[in-house]
Formats: C-alpha cells, structure tokens, sequence
C-alpha cells in the first residue's frame, strides 16, 4: 500500500502495540481501524470492551492455530505440532503492560502454563529469540517471506480453537479510502 499510495511526500503511522492500546487508539481516534483476533477464550470479555467504547468488530477471516518456529528448529519438518511437543521449548509471547489481562493476550492460549517464558515488546526480539533459542510463539499462520525472511516458518498447531482476525473501527467513524486500501493488502495475504 505505502509502495502504492506513498509518493514523493507521505506520513504513515502503522502501530504494533498491546490489545487494550489499539483498542484504545481506535476508541480515542487515534487511529482508524485497529486488527486483533476473536477467540472462544477471549470473545465475550473482548465483545464488551469493544461495546462500551462504541467499537465494532468486523471478520476478515478465521486462522487455524499456527506455531511459529525457526527453520532450523528440531519441530521444523513436523506437519502438525501438539502442545506435548513444545513443552522443552521456549515460549515467546507479547508483554500486555499495565493492562495485562489474559483476555488481551496476543497469544491464542495465554493461561496454559510452561516452564519456559519470555514476553517481549517487538516483533524483530520475538524474531530473534525463535531462531536463537529454538523458541515458539502461536499465531494465526500468515507470515510474509519477503518482510520477516525465510528463517521464520509456521506449522499448524493441534487441538486449538479457531481465530477470528478482524479489524475493529468506532461506529461513530468512517474508514477511508486508504483504510480500506490497508483492509483490501490484508486480505491478500488469507
């Protein structure tokens, strides 16, 4: 989209912060859409929020569970992985910060307990620590090659409940035409 629309002069703002900021952003109009995902662990709780901030959710699509590994990981050529399997390994997730409610938890099941966990702030540390620690981190599947390199792979996950990755953008706002842009590059990419 930035390729598309960003000509000589351009000032974009794309975010990659914790689930109650983006709510919060969308619900101050700070921003006009913000993307998280629908769980059956996170839903009602997550539906109420957006409710009392006059937000909406809308689906984009439904991700099965995806482990992220590295390449070179030892679970790298298993085409489904259990939990049993990741229990050696590390656990990478997203710090939430003062707002660390499970509920706005990146990852699709945050009250599983490990033995190994190191929550981190950006997506290039997570990055690091999977290929460096043979750590894991759960996500929806959808990795691009060409940003995040070919070090990075996604398996599927076992006995997981589906995502619901969606946008949410206030009812009183309406998302422009490079808004819907940003939704339509996002849609590609299911």
């Amino acid at each position: 989209m930035i390729k598309e629309y960003g000509q000589d002069e351009y000032d974009f703002s794309i975010r990659e912060t914790q689930t109650y900021e983006i709510i919060d952003d969308v619900a101050q109009m700070r921003s006009e859409i913000g993307i998280l995902f629908l769980n059956d662990f996170n839903e009602a709780v997550i539906r109420k929020i957006l409710k009392s901030h006059e937000l909406e959710f809308h689906e984009l699509f439904v991700a099965k569970p995806h482990v992220f590994i590295s390449r070179n990981h030892p679970l790298a050529n298993e085409t489904i992985i259990t939990n049993e399997q990741l229990t050696p390994y590390p656990y990478l997730s997203f710090e939430q910060g003062e707002h660390n409610s499970f509920y706005f938890s990146e990852e699709i099941f945050s009250t599983s307990e490990r033995k190994k966990n190191i929550r981190v702030r950006d997506r290039a540390t997570l990055f690091n620590l999977l290929i460096g620690l043979n750590g894991y981190t759960v996500c929806s599947g959808v990795i691009d090659k060409k940003l995040n390199g070919k070090d990075i792979i996604s398996v599927p996950l076992a006995e997981e409940s589906n995502m619901h990755i969606g946008y949410i953008n206030h009812k009183n706002g309406m998302v422009s035409r490079l808004g819907n842009t940003y939704l339509e590059a996002l849609k590609k990419y299911t």
